[in-house]
């Protein structure tokens, strides 16, 4: 009888277990991107014999048609790779500061902060650059002719993009799901650069009619400052986390400091003890990330104009200082907790795409026009609007931007500068061998977004498309408080509170949007596209 009822107990047990949630699980390649669309468009490519950076260039430009929101040529981004045999990377395509601009051009006469005036308009632009990026890439891993690169998402435009009932919140009210939008203008203009090659953008007629329109709006973009642009290929921030790898973007993006620094942080206290989104889970990574964007307000900037002491950031010797006046038992607060002793935001309207082709070649690239189709400037004649990236400088030290990020010194505005970003797109090796791509739109939501992935696959050994879909919560300094998204288990927030932690769940229906990919233990693949948004894995 006793038999009976223990075998009974198990198979209740595994009855009532809740499921394990799976991404689609592939064989040889994959995409995970914020629109099928564009995902199929680089799966294609590769089927025909191309590598990640053809579907890289391929995807992205599918982006900028099927995804308008953030998908773009008039804005800029990163690109981290790993190659099958294990060499690493990056590109900086993030856009620049124009020529005439200076460190007030948004202040008033009396040193105050214009309202708006970094963020709408042609003033907010910064000088873009996903074309140069793109061309880069290909110059260096390119496979595929460009043109034939280009030609689906001019063909895309011609038929059109079908619009879904997430992206017709974002669109004016004679749009509405199901609608199919064209973009006639904008495969003119892909057109011109399948024909011309990049100079096409940067030199030719697109160059002119931007320049043109920009001018007429008052903005002080210049011929000048397009034909100087290119984007730079730099060495990732690499660090260890446990048994892990991890490769991320360095400066002008903070994202790989400020993970490393999240990380390294907690690394002694072994979270994993801890049961996943529990108070003291909350309360490790909640003073992690109050010191690592502490440490990002005051020393990170374009490191072509700054000296950041990078190593010494992310050493474990200065970490584990950072970290000494933690306790379990009450907050920190953000105004005791400054930058440390030492010998900014993007909008939520970034897009991340993770891509492992046939080959064993990865790339994980996020870009941006920053704010919801950036600047709202659109460039009629060429079909495409342009970014609002100047918002991500500090335009006035200890000012907030748009996002709540302050900055100091080393992210202010001068010519040709980059300015600071949260991108994060990251790659982990786990015993030499590729282990996860992923990385997520957010502004400074990326890093935390980022950073609670790789824990809950390395820590808690979810899956992937489990670990994207758990809620997430975000901490950034200033303002002193954590956000949470709403599926968020609540019974916890009033033992926080106790703690002395300030709870915000009025701004944060969405923290991140992980596209991401996973290499299980029989090298398939796994993706995890995220519910947040129409992200869809393709592959085969």
């Amino acid at each position: 009888m006793k038999k009976i009822v223990l075998v009974l107990s198990i198979v209740l047990f595994i009855q009532c277990k809740p499921k394990k949630e799976k991404g689609l699980i592939v064989d040889k390649a994959m995409i995970v991107s914020a629109r099928e669309e564009a995902g199929k468009i680089g799966i294609d490519i590769i089927k025909k014999g191309g590598n990640a950076f053809d579907a890289m260039i391929a995807t992205h430009l599918a982006l900028s048609v099927a995804y308008p929101f953030a998908g773009n040529i008039g804005g800029g981004g990163f690109m981290v790779y790993r190659t099958k045999d294990g060499k690493i990377g990056s590109l900086d395509f993030r856009e620049k500061a124009p020529l005439a601009s200076h460190r007030n051009m948004y202040l008033d006469s009396l040193n105050n902060v214009i309202p708006n005036k970094s963020l709408l308009g042609a003033n907010a632009i910064g000088v873009p650059g996903s074309i140069a990026g793109l061309f880069e890439i290909h110059k260096k891993f390119g496979t595929i002719p460009f043109k034939n690169l280009i030609q689906p998402s001019i063909n895309l435009a011609k038929k059109g993009v079908v619009v879904t009932k997430k992206q017709a919140k974002s669109l004016d009210k004679e749009w509405k799901k199901g609608d199919t939008i064209k973009y006639n203008k904008l495969a003119k203009t892909l057109e011109r650069i399948r024909d011309n090659g990049k100079d096409e953008f940067y030199k030719g007629e697109t160059a002119k009619i931007m320049i043109d329109y920009i001018q007429s709006l008052g903005g002080i973009i210049t011929k000048e400052d397009l034909n100087k642009y290119k984007a730079k290929w730099r060495k990732p921030i690499t660090f260890t986390y446990k048994n892990t790898r991890i490769i991320s973007m360095s400066l002008p993006s903070s994202g790989g400091i400020c993970i490393a620094q999240i990380l390294k942080q907690i690394e002694p206290y072994n979270i994993e003890q801890y049961k996943h989104n529990s108070i003291k889970y909350v309360q490790l990574l909640t003073e992690a990330e109050r010191r690592a964007f502490a440490d990002r307000a005051y020393y990170l900037g374009d490191s072509d104009f700054v000296k950041v002491p990078i190593d010494n950031l992310i050493s474990e010797e200065y970490l584990k200082k950072r970290m000494e006046n933690f306790s379990f038992n009450k907050a920190n607060t953000s105004q005791e907790i400054s930058y440390g002793k030492n010998t900014i935001y993007e909008s939520n309207e970034t897009t991340h795409y993770s891509i492992v082709d046939s080959y064993g070649n990865a790339v994980s690239v996020t870009t941006t026009l920053n704010g919801a189709y950036g600047s709202k400037v659109y460039v009629k004649e060429a079909g495409f609007f342009l970014n609002n990236e100047m918002d991500d400088f500090s335009i006035k030290p200890g000012f907030p931007n748009m996002f709540g990020l302050v900055g100091a010194e080393a992210n202010a505005i001068a010519p040709e500068k980059r300015m600071l970003s949260s991108m994060s797109p990251t790659i982990v090796e786990q015993n030499g061998k590729l282990k996860m791509v992923l990385g997520s739109p957010g502004g400074s939501t990326i890093i935390t977004s980022v950073a609670q992935n790789i824990l809950n696959v390395i820590d808690y050994n979810m899956g992937m498309q489990e670990s994207v879909s758990k809620p997430r919560f975000h901490h950034q300094w200033l303002p002193d408080n954590i956000k949470f998204e709403p599926k968020f288990d609540k019974t916890i927030f009033s033992k926080l509170e106790k703690l002395g932690y300030k709870i915000d769940q009025s701004n944060a229906p969405v923290i991140g949007k992980v596209d991401a990919i996973l290499v299980l233990p029989n090298s398939k693949l796994e993706g995890g596209a995220d519910p947040r948004g129409d992200d869809t894995a393709v592959g085969f």
